[in-house]
């Protein structure tokens, strides 16, 4: 008796460990589309590695479409992720932002046996055909109706600006938020830092209240300037649905990197234990956290109400 107790315990240690080593083996590879030190970016990678933690090994690898914008390059970025898919041959792929969904999984994997989680695609994946058999996941969409609540409170008209680079996806965003909230934006793209500050001044003078689009992360070596310059010349009501942008707005009301990332390896793991895509289907981001600027405040000479600042991440 005591022999075959012995004997039951072996195994059941042989089974846990059987479990433990699968999990391990199984095999995440996480393509940004843009790169590293983007904070949109980092914020996805940190929701992925802190959801999976060690129940699978992760890999990751960076198209780095946001500061290369020209066709030619995203193709040949999307074939250099397409020859890390087939050395490394993970078992499912999370792929971030736009361009790894359109350039890479579209072309080469698209109803194919690979699973795919896709997230970040901008407000709606079913231009890519997603879901499908094997794509699912998470659209971003902006928290605009919140945002723009916080700014009228402070606005004396309703004509509403759109600061932002001139990238494909900044037109994007203002297409949809047009169309979704119903709303007409006086819209700048910015080709250059110095032309991004002019645009600002011109919406300051021109709107009620400015809608700060991410500058995405072209400035990252100005954001010093960047917060002198915003922080001395607001004098209409700001505000940005990035947490990162809010050193520069009067508000933000961000959207979260980290939901993306966190949903997008939980539905990675849902796959490795055997739902499929097509099951869990594609979703929208819904966290919302909101900041206020009180140097930009005082600055455009607005009294944030105590209740705000109870809620709100304070910048001081």
């Amino acid at each position: 008796m005591l022999s075959n107790k012995r004997n039951l315990t072996l195994l059941v240690l042989l089974g846990i460990l059987f479990v433990g080593s699968q999990a391990i083996a199984a095999k995440v590879l996480f393509i940004d589309s843009y790169h590293e030190g983007y904070p949109w970016s980092d914020g996805i990678a940190n929701g992925v590695q802190t959801t999976l933690g060690d129940k699978a090994e992760l890999k990751i690898h960076r198209m780095d479409t946001k500061r290369n914008t020209s066709e030619e390059f995203k193709k040949e970025a999307a074939l250099k992720a397409k020859a890390v898919i087939d050395e490394w041959k993970p078992d499912v792929v999370i792929a971030a932002d736009d361009n790894a969904s359109k350039f890479l999984i579209v072309p080469f994997y698209k109803d194919s046996d690979l699973p795919f989680v896709f997230c970040g695609v901008n407000w709606d994946a079913s231009k890519y055909g997603f879901p499908c058999k094997n794509v699912c996941g998470m659209e971003e969409v902006s928290l605009v109706e919140p945002l723009l609540a916080h700014l009228k409170k402070f606005a004396k008209g309703d004509k509403i600006g759109f600061l932002a680079t001139e990238v494909e996806t900044a037109h994007v965003e203002k297409e949809n938020c047009e169309k979704k909230f119903n709303l007409n934006l006086t819209a700048h793209f910015a080709k250059d830092y110095d032309d991004w500050k002019a645009g600002f001044t011109k919406l300051q003078q021109s709107c009620d209240m400015v809608i700060i689009e991410s500058d995405g992360g072209v400035f990252n070596d100005k954001t010093d300037d960047m917060k002198a310059f915003f922080t001395a010349n607001t004098s209409k009501p700001t505000g940005s649905c990035y947490d990162f942008m809010a050193p520069y707005a009067l508000f933000a009301y961000a959207k979260s990197a980290e939901e993306h990332g966190q949903w997008a390896a939980a539905a990675a793991l849902r796959i490795l234990n055997g739902e499929t895509p097509e099951k869990i289907g594609v979703t929208q981001n819904k966290k919302g956290k909101l900041y206020a600027n009180l140097p930009i405040a005082k600055q455009a000479g607005v009294q944030v109400p105590l209740n705000v600042l109870k809620t709100a991440t304070v910048i001081k």
